[in-house]
């Protein structure tokens, strides 16, 4: 059913993908579209502290020290696969390199500064482990070529299984080189769900090639604010399109209709949350309604140097939005599943920005590398699983410099995360949700002095590491991995539900063919969808998207692979 107009609930990159497309592709003017949202940014962020710190889910926590700068994570690109996002960014100019689209901005910086990471993983009295040796035995490898092997229309016999469910029988495979990689590149957990595990068997098949050094991976110029929300944002309001931020969407208004399925938006309740007014907005017939039902970001909160990030118990604005929405209807999917289970969803991250560039040296030396190839993850030395295995005890990233475009010359920016934060370090003797900045950061150097190869230990800098510390920002975050929940495939609502004539959904907490979670190619091929739908642009227009896993020779790498 074809619109004139447009409302989006949040504003992060699925929300304006779609204004894109709408614009570009269904010839709409900017000044159609309006945007509801919180902030402007999403799950792709990055900022100086001081700005980060007034933004609604920290204002209840104020930080003592907001020098310094914060990403709360950052997700690798790859062109293989992302071929929506990189559609996406081919239309709007860079943010910050004059006469480039964002597309070509981020390729010819990947041009000059491509990923081999030499140090994927490490552990303590080994140094950088031979990490291209994935270490499965014939089992792993049944189980694994079942997944890769099962193809769409039986996917749903993974429905409510988790991939320790999954392999049961195969307890060794937590146990690989493989797993460590696979669950610290993707942030998957043995409780997430194994049919998301499936998808991306499928569609990153030819990782299993690389995984190791992370060739794949494609890295935009700057933090993903910079470098990818903000070309999308200068764009849009440049056609006018009109983005009100500092507002939460609390509940639709629903027609009512003689049959209870059919779904049609008639006004929305917002409070701004800057007057704590509520406002109410009303959606006519000729008006679409785009929602982005859950965010992984929503309630995150950050500390300090010297102090933790809160736990805040929100369900969510995005989610709790939704939840309203499935009260109502029957077909919208089960938000409990991915925001009410913090076990299974939670982690921790921190991003430490130094005045000088000793700790970046230090890593350079034991990690054998530049900034701008690492994800490296430090293995424990003793068994912390509950099934009595080792397993990461935490990741770094170390970026290309400058990370930011207003980072000094000589500061540094570095990110790191924990995949299980109630877990405790085993340099300072916390649960990682309850360190300050200074104490993940003396985690950090902890971790590093385990795996030095010498001459010297980093631990003889350590003081001068501490000192040169502007800030490190601990952001708690209680739903980062929620969208690999475990999960059935009626638990997440389609773009277009059945029997909607004004409501799509956006994200990545929607069902879509074969698409994985977790990846702005996701995000962007559903609000594609959606804006195709209420601009009457046929689907056959929207990007193709190969199948690798029906690609015979991937498929051939990818086994001699698993014997290596």
């Amino acid at each position: 059913m074809t619109k004139n107009k447009a409302i989006m609930i949040g504003a992060g990159l699925a929300n304006m993908a779609a204004a894109v497309y709408l614009i570009q592709e269904g010839r709409w003017n900017g000044n159609q579209i309006t945007f509801y949202s919180l902030d402007d940014h999403g799950s792709n962020d990055g900022s100086a502290a001081n700005d980060a710190a007034d933004e609604y889910w920290n204002k209840n926590h104020p930080l003592e020290n907001t020098k310094g700068f914060v990403a709360r994570g950052g997700r690798m690109l790859n062109y293989r696969t992302y071929v929506d996002l990189m559609d996406l960014l081919s239309r709007v100019p860079s943010a910050t390199e004059p006469g480039m689209t964002a597309a070509e901005d981020t390729r010819d910086f990947d041009a000059h500064h491509r990923t081999f990471d030499k140090a994927r993983l490490m552990e303590g009295g080994k140094g950088i482990l031979n990490a291209g040796k994935l270490g499965l035995n014939n089992k792993d490898r049944l189980k694994l070529t079942e997944l890769i092997l099962m193809p769409d229309s039986k996917e749903e016999k993974l429905d409510n299984v988790t991939i320790a469910d999954y392999f049961q029988d195969d307890p060794h495979i937590f146990e690989t080189h493989f797993w460590y990689m696979w669950e610290t590149t993707f942030a998957f957990r043995t409780q997430s769900s194994a049919q998301e595990l499936r998808r991306y068997m499928h569609m990153m098949i030819y990782e299993f090639t690389q995984i190791e050094h992370l060739v794949g991976v494609n890295r935009t110029r700057y933090n993903q604010f910079e470098s990818m929300m903000l070309p999308l944002i200068n764009y849009l309001k440049d056609q006018g399109v009109n983005i009100i931020l500092n507002r939460r969407v609390t509940d639709f208004d629903f027609k009512d209709t003689p049959m209870q399925d059919e779904i049609t938006v008639t006004g929305l309740t917002m409070t701004n949350t800057e007057t704590n007014e509520k406002e109410h907005v009303d959606v006519d017939d000729d008006t679409a309604v785009i929602f982005t039902n859950g965010s992984i970001t929503d309630s995150a909160t950050l500390g300090d140097y010297n102090t933790p990030a809160a736990e805040n118990m929100d369900y969510g604005a995005a989610a709790s939005l939704w939840k309203k929405a499935t009260a109502r209807f029957y077909n919208l999917g089960n938000p409990d599943k991915f925001f009410n289970d913090r076990n299974a969803s939670e982690w921790s991250s921190f991003t430490l920005t130094t005045s000088n560039h000793v700790l970046l040296n230090e890593i350079t030396r034991i990690t054998t590398q530049v900034p701008g190839n690492a994800l490296n993850s430090f293995l424990s030395t003793s068994p912390i699983t509950p099934l009595g295995h080792k397993d990461v005890n935490m990741s770094i990233v170390v970026h290309h410099q400058p990370h930011f475009t207003t980072q000094k010359p000589n500061e540094s920016v570095i990110w790191g995360y924990f995949l299980y934060p109630r877990r405790r370090g085993e340099f300072v003797q916390k649960e990682y949700i309850k360190m300050t900045g200074k104490e993940m950061a003396e985690e950090l150097i902890g971790q590093l002095s385990k795996v030095d190869p010498g001459p010297g230990n980093i631990m003889d800098k350590k003081q001068e590491i501490l000192d040169s510390i502007i800030n490190c920002i601990p952001v708690y975050m209680p739903y980062a991995s929620a969208l690999f929940n475990n999960r059935a495939k009626s638990d997440r609502p389609k773009v277009i539900p059945q029997h909607s004539t004004n409501l799509a959904f956006t994200g990545e907490f929607v069902e879509q063919p074969y698409q994985m979670v977790f990846t702005e190619q996701s995000a962007v091929r559903s609000g594609e969808i959606a804006a195709y739908h209420f601009a009457g642009v046929p689907m056959a227009k929207l990007v193709k998207n190969k199948r690798y896993d029906r690609d015979p020779k991937t498929l051939a790498k990818a086994t001699k692979k698993m014997f290596e």
